[in-house]
């Protein structure tokens, strides 16, 4: 056996090739990214901080020591005190902290860190983020001080650190130039040229379909959600593109800016500064009228959908595409990714006596769908003229981490992703008494024992969630943690939380019996949901009930579907 000293050599090579994150704000929001040492996975959970993945060091340190890198650590009035001769007994018991998907307000500091290493002393300065009183180093940064490979897998989206023993090679000395070679060559190169991230359609309006806008008067339906992969507003790149007229805007529920409260109603304004109107479609009225289309050629349709039916911004959009049909007006739907994926699809079909502005069209409460995709089902029955504009390099297998795209904040209740896949989970149970709290990450009623609640729901081992037990004044519930986005599945999280629920007695079923539909019917797109709780059928012969549903669909779906 032989130690090549070739991390330096591979580390200047791979830094070549940065994660490709994008942030607006210097603002701290819970890392999805799985943190892999050696190719194992550990428990190691950071922080995403202006794109770049930051970790408790304390945490990073600790995880090491399994790798047989113990590193000691201590503090003085100058900074950080690593020495790599010496060990941190503390370690042996020593917990990871647990990183949710939370969003934090970090302060940015810079810190002296002290190397000591076989007699030798080096320093570093590096900028730290100071969290709950503790400090988080970019992961890359980690690498560099303690020699050791950190990089960005693409394909899985995972962070990846290799200790020394990764390159002790066997046999001649030209061996290990050979790996170092195949290394490069396998694994750095390969992944940099594909490493990408998805291409909105938005952002291929102007450069590519421009032909659709040219010359005509625009209509944009869209908020503040409505902006390009480097947070450009698509109001401002049509209202300064000087082939076209940007003529009017349109928001949804909650406003342009999202600061409205969910059901309150938005006024229509004067936008001063474009000196345009913003007609509200969700104050008296909901569906452009002729008045709001006048002198309108074409209308656009740019806004980010969550992946529910029961989100109001889809209902804007089918109610828009009516108008436009009304009219004689074509509409442009700028395709973006489903949050969720395109591969889960789950709960009852709407049946047509319940059909809202929650449910606007026959389909599960998780459709598995795009904007774009939506709008070609939405068209079978509306008919308008309408284009879409697909996105480049999605795919149905990918959620929204996948995507290398920023998450804005799409309503105040939906602040971060860890919000927006927790909403079909947390947010079903409309007049039960089963309520949701933080963004939609706790569930809880009046009627319900935290510790028992938790405990059956994690005796399911639903796919890529855990259930922790929080109770909030009067009430016992439990708070989710997301542990796979790819594997949970939101909605049907939500059917097992009502059941389980209901089956402690914790819930009260509404219905619509006396004549006046309620909203959880409406939401669950029926009594039907009503009937098996009353029943007091277990999650499994609920869910069994209605994939039925969700098989037939999946089958109805497939002509309108853009990805693969």
């Amino acid at each position: 056996m032989k130690k090549i000293k070739i991390l330096g050599i591979i580390l200047a090579m791979i830094l070549v090739f940065p994660n490709i994150i994008y942030a607006k704000t210097p603002e701290a929001i819970g890392s999805y990214q799985k943190v892999y040492v050696d190719n194992t996975e550990t428990k190691l959970k950071g922080y995403a901080i202006d794109g770049y993945n930051y970790i408790r060091i304390r945490d990073f340190l600790a995880t090491m020591r399994d790798f047989n890198e113990n590193i000691g650590v201590d503090w003085d009035a100058n900074g950080i005190i690593l020495d790599k001769n010496k060990s941190y007994d503390d370690y042996k018991n020593y917990e990871i902290n647990i990183v949710t998907g939370e969003k934090k307000s970090p302060k940015k500091q810079e810190v002296q860190i002290k190397l000591s290493e076989n007699g030798e002393t080096k320093v570093y300065k590096k900028v730290v983020y100071n969290i709950e009183n503790y400090n988080y180093f970019r992961l890359r940064d980690l690498g560099e001080i303690l020699g050791l490979i950190v990089d960005y897998y693409e394909s899985d989206n995972s962070a990846r650190v290799y200790t020394k023993s990764q390159f002790i090679f066997d046999g001649k000395e030209n061996t290990a130039l050979e790996e170092i070679n195949n290394f490069i060559n396998e694994v750095v190169a390969p992944k940099s040229e594909s490493s990408h991230k998805v291409v909105l359609g938005n952002e291929r309006l102007i450069t590519e379909f421009s032909h659709l806008i040219d010359g005509k008067n625009i209509g944009l339906i869209t908020n503040q959600t409505g902006v390009d992969s480097e947070g450009a507003r698509t109001v401002d790149k049509l209202y300064n593109y000087k082939k076209t007229n940007l003529k009017a805007i349109y928001s949804p529920e909650h406003g342009l800016d999202g600061k409205h409260k969910a059901g309150a109603y938005v006024e229509s304004y004067q936008d001063t500064k474009l000196n345009l109107p913003v007609y509200s479609l969700y104050g008296k009225t909901r569906e452009p009228s002729k008045e709001m289309l006048k002198n309108i050629d074409v209308l656009i349709f740019d806004i980010q959908d969550i992946g529910s039916r029961t989100y109001t911004y889809v209902s804007t959009m089918n109610y828009a595409m009516r108008a436009a049909k009304k009219y004689g007006i074509k509409m442009i739907i700028l395709d973006r990714p489903n949050p969720l994926g395109g591969e889960i699809v789950s709960g009852f079909d709407i049946d047509n006596k319940y059909l809202s502005f929650v449910g606007v069209d026959n389909m599960p409460m998780a459709h598995g769908m795009t904007i774009g995709e939506l709008a070609k089902y939405y068209n079978r029955k509306i008919g308008a003229d309408i284009e879409v504009i697909p996105m480049i390099g999605w795919e149905r297998k990918m959620v929204w981490q996948d995507t290398n795209l920023p998450f804005s904040q799409t309503s105040p209740n939906i602040p971060n992703l860890e919000s927006a896949f927790n909403y079909m989970a947390t947010g079903i149970g409309d007049g039960t008494g089963l309520g949701q709290a933080e963004k939609f990450k706790w569930i809880g009623s009046s009627k319900l024992d935290s510790k028992t609640y938790a405990d059956i729901m994690n005796s399911y081992n639903l796919p890529g969630v855990k259930f922790i037990p929080k109770t909030k004044g009067n009430k016992g519930g439990v708070n989710l943690e997301i542990l796979d986005y790819h594997t949970f599945n939101p909605q049907k999280t939500g059917v097992y939380l009502l059941a389980t629920a209901n089956n402690l007695g914790g819930i009260n079923i509404p219905s619509g019996a006396g004549g006046k539909i309620p909203m959880f019917e409406k939401i669950h797109g029926g009594d039907r949901m009503g009937d098996v709780l009353r029943k007091n059928l277990s999650p499994y012969e609920i869910e069994k009930e209605y994939m039925k549903d969700v098989e037939k669909f999946k089958e109805i779906r497939k002509p309108y579907l853009i990805y693969e």
